[in-house]
């Protein structure tokens, strides 16, 4: 732990190494990131009254390769991004957590008592709990705590704020409470396991991996209680290409919407259980498209395009990161391409049916592909259905690019970034 005014010292001009590797280079953003720690402590102390805290960050990340194959055990290219969350901390010698968000009013939980509640399912507190109960589960120290947090992750923007959240508190028990022993992958096959069983959503294990362990890393998920992480060396930045994340809007929350973005895993893993196998990865395309008529029988033609997509995009993976190690940039371009291409016409996670008129995402693709086609490369970003979508721009494309984008989807709405190489950490400076 340490004082509040020597941390607030220590990150006065922002110009040290940490920030450094977080947040660039340019003296601007770093001030501001100083101030925004500052503020962010300032509110703790009033919130909380505790002079003794740490500091915790913990990024969004962005999907590079691989759409919809980690719920199906498949493979992943995937990087931590400099958008982040950010955390003050310290325990409060209770057996509640007390959280306050920036803009959200407080929650707290009770560690007496840690059981599924689904009546909290869709809800922060519900998390938290989640992440207490299997830590606790799995032999780790829990215990009481309060936490400011400011998060710059924009939630539904495909950056994954709710995974950035799930690693983010994971590394403040992690540290409060078990000196930091536990790995960054456990990490976040914990925040994983809350999302699915505490929150109620069915999402892989992509997110919270590439959030905690921070950098460009390619993950394959063949057996999910072990994934193999590797990192892969190659600089975005020498490539003269700029990634824009760009927010599109759209997306909804009611129920129908909800059973949309379900049946992705759960078409896929029908396919997969009428040739007697749990998920895809322990099938072939041959194997499917030799049973294509009985399967259709069982589980509708949707159901089979997305396994097909889920083939397809699972093989580019290996493609995609041999490239990159190769230094073949312009076929890691094609198949970023391809890959989009793949998600809209197989795996059909593009627009929502039920709300066929709401075609964010699909608009902002055309409008993509009219400026970049030839030079540059674009596809959906994440769960689809709207929130974003992810653009390589070359630098003499830039201005251009941002101006159609925004001029539709608003001013701001499009995010230049980079691969940071930390995940979720405690902030040691």
């Amino acid at each position: 732990m340490a004082k509040i005014n020597s941390l607030t010292a220590k990150i006065a001009d922002g110009k040290n190494s940490l920030f450094q590797e977080l947040y660039g280079f340019d003296d601007s953003v770093l001030k501001e990131q100083s101030s925004r720690y500052s503020a962010l402590m300032a509110e703790f102390q009033k919130s909380y009254g505790s002079d003794d805290v740490e500091l915790f960050s913990s990024p969004g990340r962005t999907e590079i390769g691989g759409n919809h194959t980690d719920h199906n055990y498949g493979r992943v290219l995937a990087g931590a991004v400099n958008l982040d969350m950010i955390a003050v901390a310290a325990k409060n010698a209770t057996n509640t957590i007390r959280i306050k968000s920036a803009g959200y009013p407080e929650f707290q939980v009770d560690l007496s008592e840690l059981a599924i509640d689904e009546s909290q399912f869709y809800t922060s507190s519900a998390l938290v709990k989640g992440i207490c109960a299997r830590m606790k589960q799995l032999g780790y120290e829990i215990g009481g705590f309060d936490a400011c947090i400011d998060g710059r992750v924009p939630k539904g923007s495909g950056l994954s704020s709710s995974a950035s959240f799930e690693v983010l508190v994971g590394a403040i028990i992690n540290h409060l409470f078990n000196d930091g022993k536990m790995s960054a992958v456990e990490n976040g096959i914990i925040g994983q396991w809350s999302e699915n069983n505490y929150f109620g959503k069915p999402c892989g294990l992509m997110d919270q991996t590439a959030c905690s362990v921070g950098g460009l890393i390619t993950i394959d998920f063949k057996d999910p209680s072990k994934p193999i992480v590797k990192e892969v060396d190659f600089d975005f930045v020498s490539t003269g290409f700029a990634l824009v994340i760009t927010d599109v809007g759209g997306g909804h929350d009611d129920a129908a919407s909800q059973a949309e973005y379900a049946s992705l895993p759960t078409e896929m893993k029908a396919v997969a259980a009428a040739l007697g196998a749990k998920v895809l990865r322990e099938v072939t395309l041959e194997q499917i498209v030799d049973k294509i008529p009985e399967i259709r029988k069982i589980t509708g033609d949707r159901a089979i395009l997305r396994a097909y997509h889920f083939q397809g995009d699972n093989q580019r993976v290996v493609d995609q990161v041999a490239a990159l190690e190769n230094n073949d940039f312009q076929s890691f371009l094609k198949m970023v391409v391809e890959s989009g291409y793949s998600s809209y016409m197989y795996n059909q996670n593009i627009f929502d049916v039920v709300h066929k008129d709401d075609q964010v995402v699909s608009l902002a693709l055309a409008l993509s592909e009219m400026v970049l086609k030839g030079k540059g490369a674009w596809r959906v970003h994440g769960g689809g259905f709207g929130g974003t979508i992810q653009a390589f721009v070359p630098q003499d494309l830039l201005d251009k690019y941002v101006e159609t984008l925004e001029h539709v989807y608003g001013r701001g709405s499009c995010h230049k970034l980079f691969i940071r190489a930390k995940g979720s950490i405690k902030l040691d400076l």
